[in-house]
């Protein structure tokens, strides 16, 4: 298999290189503030340097590095496949976010390891893929940081980027600066893109080998939705009118309670769930309702809905899905506000009506084609949002026809999976015969 050429690092990227090498005394104050901030796992820091708290197993080792939740759920059935059909294949995950490594404690097949990613740092890089000595790199979506890239290029070991996305913006930066892009570009073996018009501007910021395989989140499973606690929730909602405001993002979560005051005067049962897309914002939203008199609860701290309660604060790690299957209409934030979405395709697979503003950049396959079909909604602000949430909670045959034209929309969208483990099959060793230890 052919190696892409190598291109030069232009200066702004030999600049880079240097001003991360000078920063490496600053890594333990920034380390120290993220984990104040709840962003690092106190015991796990060490990895962040690329000291490794696990030794390398024996064989073949393929390497996934996913940024956070989102890019993790991509690569979770890439993984999933390999464990089951490749047993002999050995592979580890890196993340970046205590969010994202809870998710691979909870969902990585038996024997698949996961480590915290090393700061973009030489040293760190390099001290990582000396222990881990990977035999393939297979990053997920665009995880593009220089030395990972150029230090795992250095060692020749194949480099592949699946489930590629890049955003208009980042697009034009990257073009607006090749001494740069082209030298990180360039040391891709292969780039398969989640669609033909992204898999294009890859080819034009240098990748060798592009192909359009579609977006591997319409493949993934949903989140889990059946999980402790789910009886006692569904009690406490018993005879209640409830709609979800999932993934929110600073500056929506006053829409949605500006949405809650005009749908109560109809609905005085209502009850609203806000599940934040960061959950340590959880107990200032929280006072932030309370000091607009809203009746609240924190999931964090135990509490569930009363009779009473206006507003649900799930601030918790993993449960996502689980508010999803609860309510019949979900809100998915970073829509609103210009952060570009989130994910509509875990909301529509178990079973939720899907709102969003008009902000889904990041989405924008998913949300053309749903959009389109009828299978979500788009609404502007509180006014918008409060009225089609409101429609849809009270007409369930409307509610039923949206929520089937989703699914089916997603189910066309789906194909990416297998794309994709066709062309990482041919970065794998030949298949041999591989029996379980008795």
């Amino acid at each position: 298999m052919t190696t892409p050429e190598t291109v030069k690092p232009g200066l702004s990227l030999r600049l880079y290189r240097v001003l991360t090498s000078l920063a490496a005394p600053f890594a333990p104050l920034i380390l120290a503030w993220r984990m104040r901030r709840g962003k690092e796992e106190p015991g796990r820091r060490p990895e962040r340097y690329g000291l490794s708290s696990a030794p390398r197993p024996s064989g073949f080792l393929a390497w996934f590095h996913a940024a956070s939740v989102g890019e993790a759920n991509a690569a979770l059935p890439v993984i999933d496949a390999i464990a089951a059909g490749r047993p002999e294949i050995r592979m580890l995950l890196t993340t970046g976010t205590v969010t994202s490594a809870r998710l691979a404690r909870d969902r990585l097949p038996r024997g698949v390891l996961h480590q915290y990613v090393p700061l973009d740092n030489q040293t760190f890089v390099q001290r990582f893929l000396t222990h881990w000595r990977p035999d393939l790199a297979v990053l997920v979506e665009s995880e593009i940081w220089p030395n990972l890239v150029l230090e795992t290029k250095a060692r020749d070991i194949p480099l592949l980027l699946i489930n590629g996305r890049i955003s208009s913006s980042s697009y034009k930066r990257w073009r607006r600066r090749p001494g740069l892009s082209r030298p990180l570009f360039r040391a891709f073996d292969l780039v398969l893109a989640q669609n033909g018009r992204l898999a294009q501007r890859f080819a034009k910021l240098g990748v060798s080998r592009t192909l359009d395989v579609g977006n591997l989140k319409a493949d993934a499973p949903p989140p889990p939705a059946d999980l402790p606690g789910r009886r006692q929730l569904d009690a406490a909602l018993d005879g209640r009118t409830v709609w979800l405001a999932a993934s929110t993002h600073p500056g929506e979560d006053e829409k949605v309670m500006g949405a809650h005051l005009k749908m109560k005067i109809a609905r005085p049962d209502l009850l609203t769930i806000i599940v934040p897309r960061h959950p340590e914002r959880g107990p200032l939203i929280a006072e932030q309702l309370r000091a607009a008199n809203f009746k609240v609860a924190l999931r964090s701290l135990g509490e569930v809905p009363v009779a009473d309660t206006d507003i649900y604060v799930a601030d918790t790690i993993g449960e996502l899905g689980l508010f999803y299957a609860i309510a019949p209409v979900a809100f998915v934030g970073g829509s609103l506000v210009e952060r570009g979405g989130q994910n509509p395709v875990e909301p529509i697979k178990l079973g939720a009506a899907v709102l969003t503003g008009p902000h889904w950049r990041n989405f924008r396959d998913s949300y053309s084609e749903l959009l389109g079909a009828g299978g979500a909604l788009e609404v502007r602000d509180a006014p918008s949002l409060a009225e089609t949430a409101l429609r849809l909670l009270e007409d369930g045959a409307a509610r039923q026809a949206m929520t089937e034209r989703a699914s089916r929309t997603i189910a066309g969208m789906s194909g990416a999976l297998p794309r994709t483990l066709a062309e990482i099959e041919r970065y794998l060793p030949p298949k041999t015969t591989f029996k379980h230890a008795s």
